[in-house]
């Protein structure tokens, strides 16, 4: 069920945004600008996760998506208008057409996971692998305290060539 959720996501947010460009498009608005595709894309990933997070009917979080695109757009463009009878109807049936779509993909998500599901009954588990223990080495040279001088008559101060 959390991959239909997860996929229901994901169309939410591309049909919103992707519907936002195009009627922007359609309408006569300019190619968005970086920072208004920013926006609309942080505006369709609010809608994507109220899809999978929450109980909001699809067509709803559609008409959201389609509306805030369409303030983003006409804010950022300076072409903000009031939409018409024709303009509505548009919006209506592009709703009506991508709420079937988003319906007949998790019916279809939901048959293929079905029938994965008996194919591969087990989860999947990992073989046991055998480690061994490590083993702490250490290493202690048996040396008296004199063979630790490196050369010269100390280790500290300049050498005796240099004073």
């Amino acid at each position: 069920m959390k991959t239909v959720m997860r996929m229901r996501a994901v169309f939410v947010s591309g049909i919103s945004a992707s519907l936002s460009i195009a009627a922007h498009a359609v309408g006569g608005g300019a190619v968005p600008h970086q920072d208004a595709l920013v926006l609309l894309l942080g505006v369709a990933l609010v809608a994507g996760v109220l899809a999978a997070e929450s109980r909001v009917p699809v067509p709803l979080l559609l008409v959201l998506g389609q509306m805030a695109g369409h303030l983003v757009l006409g804010l950022h463009d300076g072409h903000l208008h009031t939409p018409g009878p024709g303009m509505l109807v548009a919006h209506a049936g592009a709703v009506v057409v991508a709420a079937l779509l988003v319906r007949a993909a998790e019916k279809g998500c939901g048959a293929a996971l079905a029938v994965l599901r008996r194919l591969v009954p087990q989860e999947y588990r990992a073989l046991p692998v055998a480690v061994a223990e490590p083993v702490r080495t250490v290493y202690r040279p048996r040396v008296g305290p004199g063979a630790r001088l490196v050369g010269g008559t100390g280790s500290r101060g300049p050498p005796v060539v240099l004073r």
